[in-house]
């Protein structure tokens, strides 16, 4: 699966740092408080002109100008002005002009835009230009943190955009702050007092007035624009950051600008997505207030150090990792943030330690499938409640145990309850859908230092640092101060030689292995099939890609892959393996685009024979056919179950092969369902998360179960294995449909419940492979073989697992 880590969030902006009188030093809390302002803090637009070159128009050009109420120039290097008409339809497109240099301290910008044909009347030299033609009397400005052009179309979208610095709708126009701006014509603008008053109403904040255009240097028609008078010592507004985290998990402060909020700088994040958390250290008292808040910066580098006693003043933004679409949860943060800074060196807030008994065994309130976000947190009676009223702050965890082992992107699982649910390789295993392990919490490093830490190692000594949310993972630490790893001696897995009157089948998912995979890989994969698995008779693979991996030229064969593999098993001391498959409709089949994964058999030659019958290809169905006496036998082989079903749109079609071991038939099923792509995240919004994947490998799983049916029907003693990546939990509707009848035996079940896993996400350690076989399938021996998924150095992320019967 492709990811993105949790801080390359994609978002631009800049940051400035207001520099204070050498006197202006001391504490934050002993600071009186003052009414907020309702002047701006820095830059907004200050007025728009669309009437340029029209009937009556003086002035030739149409244009837009911001003004700048701080103490500072005002950097707009990767900034731009956007114009979108004032009644957007779907196709409605936000046009956009790049900008540049500064907007002086208490002085204006002009953006000229479009010419007409009338007037004659130049602007003044414009700061920067741009060819939007905008009407005269309805549309809507944005000054935006970046050149990417808006998608937002309503009102609520853009406020809920963190790279909206400032919004101006006039006319009629459906986007635009509170109401909007009125008196716009072919000669009149509208424009903002002297004071740049900023209520986020445009109707109450721009009045129609004749145009009035003023550059950095004050040229323009008339006097130029006057200056704001400047607060000469900054003091704390009226607002800390428990009343902008509010109660619930979106901020009662949402979409508005901010004056002056107290805090004690307690992390930086000079990476990625840049920023950096401010805490209070005098809190309110009340558990369901974080008394911590991230300040997103963006491509700017935070000029603030950690221990700094700050005033930060920007606009209250709901940032959701991944879009709103996803289900995630959001982050209250501040953009387009501008920083006093007080003093240096103070001592931040002390962390809240998080042991066994910190967060509750529930894991997430429920409301019926519907968002969370509007209710009141219970941070005593819901882990998600817990960690959202300490979003931004510091938080600390002592030893603990790894239950998910480092990946790529240097993020580590632990749990903080190490007697949930535990396995014994050291996990904590999914046992339903009610109980997804309250204590698991993800940890990742703001210091650059490296983890590598296997299941079942201990994460010891003291991590630190501020709570986080990412779309991957839900709440995480971003720690500042890291543990060290103690190795828990976790050893992979070998599976039990079968007799030799044993036939012996496995699945294997070995990840989009195609040519263009390093030797390594192959290598390694195939020291798996040998070593671990002890070279079973019938091996399904799962995610064999085409011979040019995922390079999308109409290739769909897939012997150059199979082949290195079967080289590289050779070569490892394996069998010469031989091998079965059906190369798909080109595109068809889902996973990697281009890569065309299909099911692939491998077989021993010198155990098993494979029945070849003709006709099988990648739109034909294979059929259970009556062979009198006999029995049953398949209509072809290699063959698909019902290809040109809708239940296999867009996903990997079931492969079906007819053995035969020491004279008795064995049929093989092998799968690859539809992925959990599209589900609602565990951690997310809605609770519970809708899972909308499981429709189709429901679906999925009718369509297997039918095929296995009807088989037995015409046979109920024929010897039939399933088995695959069937992508859901053992107690899933899928695996119900799959099982339905008692054709199918789920092996997996017949482990203890605490070793019912082949995969591990989040931390979590759960089933997504399975084999099942008939009832005719008698005393089978079968074995998870864990030898990837609980260790950071993985070949694949799944587990290969194996049965053997006579």
């Amino acid at each position: 699966m492709t990811r993105i880590p949790p801080a390359l969030r994609g978002r631009g902006a800049k940051a400035l740092l207001v520099a204070l009188p050498v006197g202006l030093t001391g504490s934050l809390v002993a600071l009186p408080f003052t009414a907020q302002a309702e002047s701006s803090s820095d830059a907004v637009i200050s007025e728009v002109y669309g009437g340029g070159g029209n009937s009556g128009a003086s002035y030739t050009n149409d244009f837009i100008e911001l003004g700048n109420a701080a103490t500072a120039p005002f950097d707009l290097g990767g900034w731009s002005v956007q114009y979108l008409p004032g009644s957007p339809t779907a196709a409605s497109k936000w046009q956009v002009t790049p900008l540049a240099g500064t907007i002086p301290a208490g002085g204006t910008y002009l953006v000229q835009e479009a010419k007409g044909s009338g007037g004659d009347t130049a602007l003044p030299t414009p700061d920067a230009s741009g060819t939007i033609s905008m009407s005269a009397t309805t549309g809507t400005v944005a000054l935006v943190r970046s050149t990417t052009p808006l998608t937002c179309l309503t009102a609520a979208d853009c406020a809920a955009d963190g790279t909206v610095k400032d919004l101006v709708g006039f006319g009629t126009a459906v986007v635009r702050e509170g109401s909007p701006a009125t008196g716009a014509g072919n000669t009149t603008s509208v424009s903002r007092d002297t004071k740049l008053t900023d209520t986020d109403d445009n109707a109450a904040d721009l009045t129609g007035s004749a145009p009035s255009p003023h550059n950095t240097a004050g040229g323009g028609s008339g006097d130029p624009s006057p200056t704001p008078t400047p607060t000469p010592t900054p003091t704390p507004g009226s607002l800390r950051i428990h009343d902008i985290q509010g109660t619930s998990r979106i901020s009662p402060q949402s979409g508005r600008t901010v004056t002056n909020v107290p805090g004690v700088v307690t992390a930086v994040r000079s990476t990625g997505s840049k920023g950096y958390w401010i805490q209070d250290p005098e809190p309110d008292g009340n558990p369901a207030t974080s008394e911590g808040l991230f300040v997103f910066t963006g491509s700017a580098t935070p000029l603030v150090k950690v221990g700094d006693s700050v005033l930060v003043s920007g606009k209250v933004s709901e940032y959701y990792p991944g879009g709103r679409s996803s289900g995630s949860q959001s982050v209250t943060e501040l953009t387009g943030p501008t920083a006093a800074v007080l003093s240096a060196g103070n001592t931040v807030p002390a962390p809240e330690v998080i042991d066994s008994s910190t967060l509750p065994d529930a894991y997430a309130p429920q409301a019926q499938g519907g968002s969370i976000e509007s209710l009141e947190l219970q941070p005593g009676a819901y882990a998600l409640d817990w960690l959202e009223a300490h979003e931004g702050m510091r938080v600390q965890i002592g030893d603990s145990r790894v239950v998910g082992a480092t990946n790529a992107y240097n993020e580590t699982w632990i749990t903080t309850k190490p007697a949930q649910n535990p396995t014994p390789r050291g996990g904590t295993v999914v046992t339903g859908y009610d109980d997804p392990n309250s204590g698991r919490l993800l940890v990742t490093s703001l210091t650059g230092d490296q983890l590598t830490a296997n299941v079942g190692d201990t994460l010891t000594g003291t991590t630190t640092g501020p709570v986080d949310y990412s779309n991957y993972g839900g709440y995480n630490v971003q720690a500042t101060t890291l543990g060290t790893v103690e190795p828990g001696g976790l050893t992979p897995d070998v599976a039990s030689k079968g007799k030799s009157n044993e036939l012996s089948v496995a699945t294997y998912n070995v990840e989009n292995l195609d040519p263009t995979d390093p030797q390594s890989k192959f290598d390694r994969l195939a020291q798996g099939i040998v070593m671990n698995l002890a070279a079973p008779d019938i091996v399904s693979l799962e995610e064999i890609q085409d011979d040019n991996g995922p390079k999308d030229d109409g290739t769909v064969t897939a012997g150059t892959t199979v082949s290195r593999f079967i080289d590289a098993i050779r070569a490892a001391g394996g069998p010469s393996y031989d091998w079965r498959a059906i190369d798909p409709v080109n595109d068809s089949d889902g996973g990697e685009p281009g890569g065309n994964i299909r099911n692939v058999f491998l077989f021993n030659p010198q155990r098993v024979t494979f029945v070849d019958r003709p006709g099988g290809d990648s739109t034909t169905a294979v059929e259970a056919v009556g062979n009198g006496k006999k029995g049953v036998r398949l209509s072809v082989s290699p063959g698909r179950i019902d290809p040109t079903s809708d239940a296999w749109t867009s996903s990997r079609k079931p492969l079906v092969g007819e053995f035969v071991f020491r004279g008795k038939q064995v049929f093989v099923v092998g799968n690859h369902f539809n992925s959990k792509g599209g589900d609602q995240p565990v951690h997310g919004a809605f609770q519970p998360p809708t899972l909308s994947s499981e429709t189709q490998r429901t679906a999925q799983a009718k369509e297997v179960n039918t095929f296995v049916s009807g088989l037995l029907d015409k046979d109920p003693k024929a010897k039939v294995v399933v088995l695959g990546d069937l992508n859901d939990y053992q107690f899933s509707k899928p695996l119900a449909a799959l099982t339905a009848g008692d054709v199918l035996t789920d092996l997996i079940n017949t482990l203890p419940v605490n070793e019912r896993y082949s995969y591990v996400y989040d931390g979590n350690s759960q089933t997504l492979d399975h084999i099942l076989v008939s009832s005719a399938v008698k005393k089978p021996e079968y074995q998870v073989v864990h030898i990837n998924s609980e260790f950071s150095d993985q070949t694949s992320d799944h587990d290969p697992q194996v049965v053997r019967f006579k």
